[in-house]
């Protein structure tokens, strides 16, 4: 197998476009310019690639790895834990990721939306119990349920069960999160308050 070819990729333009020995791919502006209307070599794409974002030249150390045995930032009072896999602050507010673990007790919220962000759900271990905006489903490893801006959902889950729950934009869910695992007393005024700025909206 071709190192630089992983997925056995037909090369456009014949022998003549196959990248020199060292590695390094020529630069090929043209295409860079028609990659971003969607186009490669003449190849139409289904949907155009975003701006780009990395402007360098030969790439960069950025990645970062979080350790599957990092201690849960977050212990509810109920045994659940959650998990900071990726914040919207170490992704540049591109998407937020969390490993949900349910304690023994189902626990949950019920319907809600919201107006800025979409979530998402993998489940990982056991059962948890979604809302999909027309019913509860008992969703098990490896089910997934995506809800865009808007869309109603909820969650209810228990005797242990895992579940990935990712947020797209990144919001500040950090904040939400651990206000309501310490228990903070609220007004109505206040909770209201603290709901809206939270972009949650129940149902």
């Amino acid at each position: 197998m071709d190192p630089r070819n992983p997925l056995g990729a037909r090369r456009l333009g014949g022998a003549s476009s196959r990248p020199p020995i060292s590695g390094a791919y020529p630069k090929r502006p043209h295409l860079q310019l028609a990659r971003r209307g969607g186009y490669v070599g003449g190849m139409s794409l289904p949907r155009s690639y975003p701006p780009d974002t990395y402007l360098g030249e030969g790439g960069e150390v950025s990645a970062w790895l979080r350790r599957d045995d990092s201690s849960a930032e977050i212990t509810y009072r109920t045994g659940g834990t959650c998990e900071y896999l990726a914040t919207g602050d170490r992704t540049e507010g591109r998407f937020g990721l969390y490993r949900w673990t349910f304690g023994d007790v189902e626990t949950g919220p019920d319907p809600h939306f919201h107006r800025s962000i979409s979530e998402q759900f993998y489940v990982l271990s056991g059962e948890v119990r979604l809302y999909d905006g027309r019913e509860w489903v008992t969703a098990r490893s490896g089910d997934f349920l995506y809800v865009p801006e808007g869309g109603l959902h909820g969650f209810r889950g228990g005797g242990g069960a895992s579940m990935l729950l990712m947020f797209a934009p990144g919001g500040p869910r950090e904040d939400y999160f651990e206000t309501l695992a310490r228990g903070e007393q609220m007004t109505e005024e206040q909770r209201a308050e603290f709901m809206v700025r939270h972009d949650t909206y129940w149902v």
